[in-house]
């Protein structure tokens, strides 16, 4: 096989990561860009399509800098990830109309309860319910509220489209995006016209990218002007990528059925593969093509996870050269469910399997006995059971989960993971690129579409490496099931208060 390098860039909320991979998943370069994001009024979120492109440049002008002209002269191709639904209206020519809404974004709530309110077949493929982050609100919002928009706008597309279309000249739509945010099944011919009629939105069918590629699949080769300016062969090709977080799995080496990737970050994401169409209350999906185009997608997801200890550290005034350190070793001190003490992760609302936005963060069970230390196990215990929640209503129908493959900041804390292991019963493998799992993903989806290996799990094998698995203690694993248990029961008897 000759040898070749393979260009990944994965577009996050808080800047672009750039990644030069050879065949091995060994790191030529990696590189990366912040840009900002603006916060116009409460509950808007939006950022500048010029950012992501001038953040994209220094990025990879870092890694040509590091890697020179040999390693560039043997890049292949390029893929990209990107947050989702984070949306533009633009021009034909690709300039955007204004900015970008972010996924995050939350204005489209009066459109997602019309779609919602309808309960319209098509909805069980995504849990029953839309949501506010979504691009078909997002879409709707913009027509009722910014029509000069609307009616300018040649189409109203996902990040991952507008940059493949600054790349390639290309308008087209990851099949990634399509299934998992716009309401695209395959089996049933697409994108469902009686859906759009019924939720009153036929000018979908105007403005949305309906060109739908699968990951892997070759979109179109660098525009000229692009690969003299980033030293790019002018004969690499880009291939379609898709969201972020599912990216980020195959970069953990997620290929085949029973595995699942969890993203463990500021929040969590869990994407379970499966050979089955299965339909669960709670659960996002079955997403047909999600991740890899033969198989299933389940999805789960909790709002808020990391982003409660960076909350505790701070707001306990947790001193030290390392506060989580400090804390992890305070909690390793206590037993196991925390002597009582319960807490509800729902700190910025559920995502999943709730779908609860006014659900809200608890610490049940305390009394005078307990100190910080039991606070936070049971903050580390509460996100456990949260994502142990999430992958037992996967299992319901019939897909067994095996494993984990975690990727995230969370998988630096090690009491933390044991933790997690031990409530859900299952191993956690850790990769070697689990940093830069996103970058990864895209580098494999490069290795595929070129032909360099036969498939995902082929390149997988050979681009992913295991460095440990963290197995359960199935003794403590029962210990658990008792909090766990009280864990459903505070969240059954609160959520009306």
């Amino acid at each position: 096989m000759n040898k070749a390098n393979f260009l990944g860039i994965d577009f996050g909320t808080q800047g672009v990561r750039c990644g030069i991979f050879d065949q091995t998943g060994a790191a030529v370069s990696v590189r990366e860009e912040k840009y900002p994001t603006y916060y116009p009024k409460p509950g808007y979120a939006e950022q500048a399509p010029g950012d992501w492109l001038a953040s994209m440049d220094r990025a990879l002008d870092g890694c040509y800098s590091e890697a020179g002209d040999a390693e560039f002269a043997l890049i292949r191709g390029i893929t990209i990830c990107t947050t989702s639904s984070t949306v533009i209206p633009v021009s034909e020519s690709g300039e955007s109309l204004g900015n970008a809404i972010l996924w995050m974004d939350n204005r489209s709530v009066a459109q997602v309860k019309r779609i919602n309110d309808t309960n319209h077949g098509i909805l069980k493929y995504c849990g029953g319910e839309d949501s506010v982050e979504w691009i078909v609100p997002k879409m709707m919002w913009i027509r009722d509220n910014r029509p000069d928009i609307f009616s300018a706008a040649d189409r109203i597309v996902e990040f991952q489209d507008f940059i493949n279309h600054y790349l390639t000249g290309r308008w087209c739509a990851s099949v990634s995006q399509v299934t998992c945010k716009a309401h695209y099944v395959e089996s049933l011919g697409g994108f469902n016209k009686d859906f759009y009629h019924a939720i009153g939105f036929n000018e979908f069918f105007e403005k949305a990218d309906l060109d739908v590629v699968n990951q892997g699949a070759p979109i179109g080769e660098i525009r000229s002007e692009l690969s003299d300016r980033y030293h790019i062969p002018k004969d690499a090709v880009i291939y379609q990528g898709g969201i972020d977080a599912h990216i980020n799995v195959i970069g953990l080496g997620v290929c085949s059925a029973g595995e699942s990737g969890v993203v463990m970050g500021s929040s969590f994401v869990q994407l379970t593969l499966s050979e089955l169409e299965t339909f669960e209350d709670g659960i996002w999906g079955p997403y047909k093509a999600g991740v890899l185009p033969d198989l299933y997608c389940l999805e789960g997801g909790q709002v808020s996870a990391g982003s409660i200890t960076k909350w505790f550290v701070k707001e306990f005034k947790v001193e030290g050269e390392n506060p989580y350190l400090t804390m992890a070793e305070e909690a390793e001190k206590i037993p196991i469910g925390s002597d009582g003490v319960v807490m509800l992760d729902f700190f910025q609302g559920n995502r999943t399997p709730y779908k609860d936005p006014k659900a809200k963060g608890v610490f049940y069970g305390l009394t005078l006995s307990h100190t910080r230390g039991h606070l936070y196990r049971a903050l580390l215990e509460g996100v456990a059971f949260g994502t142990h929640n999430i992958l037992e209503l996967m299992e319901r129908g019939g897909n067994k989960i095996t494993m984990l493959r975690g990727c995230g900041g969370v998988t630096l804390n090690r009491l933390w993971l044991q933790i997690i292991s031990d409530v859900t019963g299952k191993p956690i493998t850790l990769t070697e690129q689990s940093g830069n799992a996103g970058m990864l993903g895209c580098a494999i989806c490069v290795a595929v579409g070129s032909g360099h290996f036969s498939g995902f799990k082929q390149a997988a094998d050979s681009m992913v490496r295991v460095t440990e698995v963290i197995e359960p203690n199935m003794d403590d694993h029962g210990l658990y099931r008792e909090n766990f248990k009280k864990y459903l029961a505070v969240y059954q008897n609160l959520k009306n208060v």
